[in-house]
């Protein structure tokens, strides 16, 4: 289950853009694109270019969906932690801290630019 509440840490890996689940361009607003998206097993994380929406895919037949939204507008401060040297699967994290205090905190496996998603995020909070 994908929550934003304190502390969430998911296993996110990266999928192309063809494969964000449908529902999602219902929420997005004009002028809105998805930019990146991630994986777990059978939730999602995308990044557009206005926020981070999580697709949380409920129950066994996975009919039933939430959908949460974390506005890029709303972030007072960010980090990202890169992957070690030679590590057999490559992890790297990013951390939004919120107006509200709140903090949401992700962890990527595999292949993932980091520095890409922080400058996506500066180029929004800055």
């Amino acid at each position: 289950m994908i929550s934003f509440n304190s502390d969430s840490v998911f296993n996110l890996k990266p999928i192309e853009i063809s494969k964000v689940r449908g529902e999602v361009s219902h929420i997005l607003i004009n002028d809105e694109e998805i930019l990146y998206a991630f994986q777990t097993v059978r939730d999602q994380m995308v990044f557009t270019n206005k926020r981070v929406i999580s697709i949380d895919v409920m129950g066994i037949t996975g009919k039933r969906k939430s959908f949460g939204t974390l506005p890029y507008s709303k972030i007072q401060f960010f980090e990202v932690r890169t992957p070690g040297f030679a590590e057999l699967i490559p992890d790297c994290e990013m951390m939004l801290t919120f107006a509200s205090g709140h903090t949401a905190k992700f962890e990527f496996r595999g292949n993932v630019d980091i520095g890409m998603l922080a400058r996506l995020i500066s180029e929004y909070v800055l």
